[in-house]
């Protein structure tokens, strides 16, 4: 009788992994680019701060390419350098390469993976941080509907309430095994003038 209990006890340990392990991967998966590339389109304002650093107002421009292989973020308004930032995303074949640029400092590269979670954007890579290997994650989080705004502001938008833009990072020569604020991103439609 011992040996049916663990056998069934086994039995019901491995199913209730495995139907964790099927779970989350239906709720984090690999999406194509030209399912997100559309979602930040268009005027977007909010606050912006480096972990630690006082906020500051930011503007948001979102452009994406007529096939969807190609997305351009401009961030301006109270960034470090007197440039705006752009940040160029482009599809290549599963993944994404990111080039982005402050104005200022060389061109910096970095390839990820898109995810999409519970309606949030992950884009996932490998890199260096501060001279460290790092994990990097730009994690793109939905944010709902404010009473403020109207349900046309909205569609315009193709969002609901905007976005939460976080740039997080994870040292990989680090005992710490979770991701670290870098850098948080308030993202609010902005009304279309009349």
């Amino acid at each position: 009788m011992p040996l049916k209990i663990d056998r069934l006890n086994l039995m019901l340990g491995l199913a209730i992994v495995l139907s964790v392990f099927s779970s989350s991967s239906v709720m984090a998966a690999k999406v194509s680019f030209k399912e997100f590339c559309p979602q930040l389109v268009g005027q977007w304002a909010g606050d912006a701060a480096k972990a630690g650093e006082i906020p500051k107002k930011v503007a948001v421009t979102g452009f994406c390419s007529h096939d969807q292989r190609q997305l351009i973020l401009s961030v301006s308004i109270g960034t470090r350098a007197p440039f705006s930032e752009t940040w160029w995303f482009r599809e290549q074949g599963d993944q994404v390469l990111l080039t982005y640029y402050d104005g200022v400092a060389e061109d910096k590269q970095q390839v990820f993976s898109l995810y999409r979670q519970n309606g949030d954007y992950s884009l996932l890579g490998e890199g260096v941080v501060n001279a460290r290997p790092a994990l990097i994650q730009l994690l793109f989080d939905a944010q709902t509907q404010t009473q403020t705004q109207t349900q046309t502001q909205a569609r315009a938008q193709n969002q609901a309430g905007g976005w939460q833009w976080t740039q997080n990072i994870q040292y990989l020569d680090d005992d710490v095994d979770r991701y670290q604020l870098f850098r948080g991103i308030e993202m609010t439609p902005v009304a279309p003038s009349p």
